[in-house]
């Protein structure tokens, strides 16, 4: 069987958010198809979100998770890349493999991306930083 390794780690990442979402004591529901624009619902105390799952890898040249709000596609004219809406999504859910963590935030609150850092700035700046420890809630 051929491998598809951005395939397979997109779908570790789900899986990976589906058990942190469960051990917060989510619900967690799955889109009978792939065309939804989200990858989950996450259900608690009556109020439903919908969750698009990312999986980041720490950018060793800068020591952040950096995630673009767009989606990308490949059909026979090639690849596509469009921004998402983000009226369609509630939380993005990340998992990161290098800290084994899943980071969530509301797109609505970024512009175009967001880098959560997971290592210290080398410059000690704090303000207008975004820390990955900050971002382990669901919204």
């Amino acid at each position: 069987m051929t491998q598809h390794h951005t395939k397979n780690s997109g779908d570790l990442g789900v899986f990976k958010v589906q058990v942190d979402l469960h051990e917060k004591g989510y619900v967690v529901s799955v889109p009978l198809t792939e065309h939804a624009p989200f990858d989950l619902v996450a259900s608690r105390n009556g109020k439903c979100k919908t969750v698009q799952v990312k999986y980041r890898s720490v950018r060793d040249d800068r020591g952040t998770i950096t995630v673009q709000f767009r989606s990308s596609y490949s059909d026979s004219n090639g690849r596509h890349t469009q921004e998402v809406s983000k009226d369609n999504i509630d939380v993005y859910g990340i998992y990161c493999p290098d800290t084994d963590e899943c980071y969530y935030l509301s797109p609505e609150n970024f512009g175009k991306a967001v880098s959560l850092r997971v290592e210290p700035p080398e410059n000690n700046q704090t303000e207008k930083v975004h820390f990955a420890s900050e971002y382990l809630k669901v919204p």
